[in-house]
């Protein structure tokens, strides 16, 4: 007995020292991927927010006069549909997130999404509302006051002043969870990790990984996004499930990354991916300038003739090109090298989307160019 409760001491110890050994600058697998089966599911539901300040639908929304009449229903109140026109009512659709092994009477943030003509939620409360999963069973049920974060005023004069998206609100912890979502990420013999960006390189330093810490051969790298690892006997016993996941997890490694170049026409948005490289090449770049301008010369005839005063225009262009640069940029091995260089021309972040995709035309750029 003494022999076997030191064998779990020293067991124990090992894999202490085996997690210490194997913390360098890495990221921890929980942060790339996640547990086959635990997954979140998407919820949502129709329904009322009231209490606004004559922002809410007009009479011409049918839906929210409908929703509301069948509402007054339930507390034996009928009003006839030409009576009715409520401005301090939003017709809204309800949508939130249950995060895996989120138990019953936990409580969960909901996002309210103006469906009518209003023009403001600021300042209301939403009505009880049921949200249901994709299978049509209702999971939690919605209630609370709208925070905008914002404002939408709009003046006699037509003026609009405008803070944030005043038609999407949320009520935090709204909603109240009901029915639990079955997580099944075993079979008890094993767990699969299954990696958010699947890629074979990452795959196999997790297994490789998992196998040094816990034992050569209970990891196994099936393809780029999915890794499978068998549950060591010592593991299998009830509460010992959590521990070896919770090991798992805080294991550290280094991620391979793609070399990508992401830029953006639009807002002149340049991102340059770590493992970038470029071959030696040579760079010119130069501006040139191009300016006319037109002046009026008015040409009056003689007195008491029957001339008629002329306006001729007189153009004069004028063509200024700035001196070229020509930048020989060698064997550029990181990031840095190469944002050195760029600057040296001194060029904008819209020229240097033109000097990537001239280099990904000669082969030059060693990354993937992606064009937002």
């Amino acid at each position: 007995m003494e022999i076997r409760t030191l064998m779990q001491k020293l067991k124990a110890l090992l894999l202490a020292l085996c997690l210490f050994l194997t913390t360098f600058a890495g990221v921890r697998i929980k942060e790339i991927a996640q547990l086959q089966g635990a997954r979140q599911v998407q919820i949502l539901g129709y329904g009322l927010v009231v209490g606004l300040d004559g922002t809410g639908d007009s009479r011409q929304s049918l839906i929210a006069n409908q929703s509301v009449r069948n509402m007054l229903k339930h507390f034996a109140i009928t009003v006839p549909a030409k009576r009715m026109n409520v401005r301090n009512v939003a017709a809204v659709i309800v949508t939130a997130n249950i995060l895996p092994f989120v138990k019953v009477g936990s409580r969960i943030d909901v996002i309210v999404s103006s469906l009518g003509d209003a023009t403001s939620l600021e300042g209301g409360t939403l009505l009880l509302t049921p949200l249901m999963g994709p299978d049509g069973q209702i999971y939690a049920r919605a209630q609370g006051a709208v925070s905008i974060g914002g404002f939408n005023i709009n003046t006699i004069g037509g003026e609009k002043v405008r803070r944030n998206y005043a038609l999407v609100g949320r009520v935090p912890a709204g909603a109240v969870l009901e029915k639990e979502i079955k997580q099944n990420f075993t079979d008890g013999n094993s767990i699969s990790i299954i990696l958010r960006n699947p890629d074979f390189t990452t795959a196999d330093r997790i297994a490789k990984q998992v196998n040094q810490t816990f034992g050569n051969g209970i990891a196994v790298a099936k393809d780029a996004a999915q890794i499978v690892v068998t549950i060591p006997a010592d593991y299998k016993a009830d509460g010992k499930m959590v521990e070896f996941v919770s090991a798992i997890e805080s294991l550290e490694i280094e991620p391979d990354q793609i070399a990508k170049v992401v830029v953006n026409e639009r807002t002149g948005t340049v991102v340059i991916g770590e493992n970038v490289t470029v071959s030696p090449v040579a760079i010119s770049h130069g501006n040139l300038n191009v300016q006319i301008s037109a002046m009026p010369i008015i040409s009056q005839p003689a007195p008491f003739s029957r001339g008629q005063t002329v306006v001729v225009p007189q153009t004069q262009t004028n063509v200024e090109t700035e001196k070229s640069k020509v930048m020989v940029m060698e064997n550029a091995t990181n990031v840095q090298q190469i944002a050195k260089a760029l600057n040296a021309l001194g060029v904008t972040s819209r020229d240097i989307i033109a000097i990537f995709q001239a280099l990904k035309e000669v082969g030059a750029l060693k990354a993937e160019l992606i064009i937002m």
